[in-house]
């Protein structure tokens, strides 16, 4: 009702409504610091100034017999070239059509199928998954626990220090240092970041530089998570592609590593590397002794090394288990953890809490040269701080009830569940996935992801370039339409020229994803068919 009231007094002050004097009299009557404002604006109509008054519909058609129509400032011609290069799969073309033909269901429009799934994005709560209960709680209390006086909860209502609340940075310090079994984390190199994606912008920020050949290059994975190539097309960077072994379970090749850095010393400075672990999307958990050839590749190159650890808690082989890039430095000895520039990132939009709204999250940053150090912490307070809300989120993620405490048995079972239901999706997944002919899906090691490659006959490839684009859209647009299932193509993250893929996510419930796997079983057989693909599909 307030809100409906400033739209009114916005429009009257706009002279949207025709100011009688009966009306400004009620007006002056209801809010006499609106009219007062109004009459010192005007000081009377208009028209005594020979001005008029026009609808929208009455200035437009003026203003073209005139022939004077004026020119809009921002154009596709004007727009800044490397946002048109900015490109984001998880949320692009095909996530659109999605959107439209769901608000087309709701509409009546008759689809062959009742209902759009979307398993084209981690965002764990929109797929069904309950909230943790005792998360939710904290939060609440941590936003009510004191009235709306002048005494009120200003930790919540006010800004924050731009690295983040000093006590929540204290506590993600104690939980580092308990998850990597005593190794020690200073407070001081923690902020605290909108979701992990600010601080990995953030810190590409810092490292892009030079001109030429002596531009900043970004070692990433391929297939990689789209921001990583979104930011670095943004920051007129240049990216390096090394690409992880998909006959392997997607593991980091440390050749592949010196093939890609060597390649692209001829035309840039390799300033960086980045690692997903677990993967996104490929699911795979890096090994110790990956992560350990990962540190000492960085080390003897002078590389910065960014860690993407969202994914820590969501480990699923019983054989395999996370360990922190931090973790591993320090135990390759002090040459290695005083001198290698680390930053890690870590979210309350994944694990087994799937808090994505809150957009919390914080990045470590070791070795950083003091000087730069400054600059960081000013850059950051160019945003004034990370939603301080977010930061109360992080902050409960990283005090998880104690055994000796009252919720710690309600909090453990959510947990478990959480944890365990996402374990066996993913064994559904691959184990699904491979009965398939033409479908061949790596274990789901950890992370929320799935990413097949598909075989594609070559009549539907020739196809797919006649229409202007990639092989495995045409597949994924084909699949949404068909089925109303929302995946993203392959191409969307990376791939080796020709190999095919989807990323699907393995969130939605039990129930749905085995229906979602039916429906992509169908098809992709369907698909096959019609393409008269009646060799043996390549696996």
């Amino acid at each position: 009702m307030h809100r409906l009231q400033h739209l009114a007094n916005r429009s009257l002050i706009a002279g949207v409504f025709d100011q009688s004097p009966a009306l400004v009299r009620t007006k002056a009557r209801e809010t006499a610091c609106l009219v007062q404002s109004i009459r010192l604006k005007t000081q009377g109509p208009v028209e005594q100034y020979g001005l008029k008054r026009f609808s929208t519909a009455e200035a437009t058609v003026i203003l073209r017999e005139d022939g004077k129509m004026r020119e809009k400032t921002l154009t596709m011609d004007t727009l800044n070239p490397q946002v048109k290069a900015v490109e984001y799969a998880v949320r692009g073309p095909i996530v659109t059509k999605a959107g439209d033909i769901e608000r087309g269901l709701q509409q009546g429009q008759k689809h062959p199928f009742t209902e759009v799934i979307k398993a084209n994005i981690g965002d764990s709560h929109a797929m069904g998954q309950k909230p943790i209960t005792f998360l939710r709680q904290a939060l609440y209390l941590s936003s009510h626990l004191f009235p709306e006086t002048e005494h009120e909860n200003t930790i919540q209502r006010s800004y924050s220090a731009s690295q983040g609340v000093d006590c929540i940075r204290q506590d993600v310090a104690v939980y580092i240092e308990q998850r990597d079994k005593g190794v020690p984390a200073d407070w001081d190199n923690i902020y605290l970041t909108t979701g992990a994606s600010d601080g990995i912008v953030s810190i590409l920020k810092m490292l892009v530089s030079g001109q030429g050949r002596s531009r900043s290059g970004v070692m990433i994975p391929i297939p990689q998570y789209p921001l990583y190539s979104a930011a670095i097309s943004e920051l007129e960077a240049v990216q390096i592609n090394y690409y992880l072994d998909e006959d392997n379970c997607w593991a980091l090749d440390i050749n592949e590593l010196h093939r890609a850095y060597q390649a692209a010393k001829e035309h840039c400075h390799p300033r960086v590397i980045c690692i997903i672990n677990p993967g996104n999307p490929t699911g795979q958990v890096q090994s110790r002794k990956c992560i350990e050839d990962v540190l000492h590749f960085a080390y003897e190159e002078n590389l910065f090394v960014m860690s993407d650890e969202v994914y820590q808690d969501n480990v699923y082989s019983p054989d395999l288990q996370f360990h922190s890039f931090k973790k591993v430095l320090y135990e390759m000895g002090p040459e290695y953890f005083n001198t290698v520039e680390l930053a890690s990132f870590h979210s309350t939009s994944k694990g087994y809490s799937g808090e994505c709204g809150f957009r919390g999250g914080y990045m470590e940053v070791l070795n950083l040269d003091l000087e730069v150090k400054a600059q960081l912490v000013k850059l950051l307070s160019v945003r004034l701080c990370p939603p301080v809300s977010g930061q109360a989120a992080m902050d409960v993620i990283v005090n998880p009830p104690l055994p000796h405490e009252p919720s710690y048995l309600q909090f453990h079972k959510e947990k478990s569940a959480v944890l365990g239901a996402l374990a066996e999706k993913a064994q559904v997944t691959e184990q699904t996935l491979n009965t398939v002919p033409g479908i061949k899906c790596n274990p789901v090691q950890g992370a929320m992801y799935a990413f097949p490659r598909i075989f594609i006959p070559p009549r539907a490839v020739e196809e797919a370039k006649s229409l202007g684009m990639s092989p495995d859209m045409m597949y994924c647009l084909r699949l949404l339409e068909e089925t109303g299932i929302c995946l993203v193509p392959g191409s969307g993250f990376g791939q080796r020229e020709g190999t095919y893929h989807f990323r699907m996510t393995i969130l939605p419930t039990t129930e749905k994803l085995k229906v979602l796997l039916e429906k992509l079983r169908d098809f992709h057989i369907k698909f096959l068919k019609e393409y008269a693909s009646l060799e043996e599909p390549k696996r």
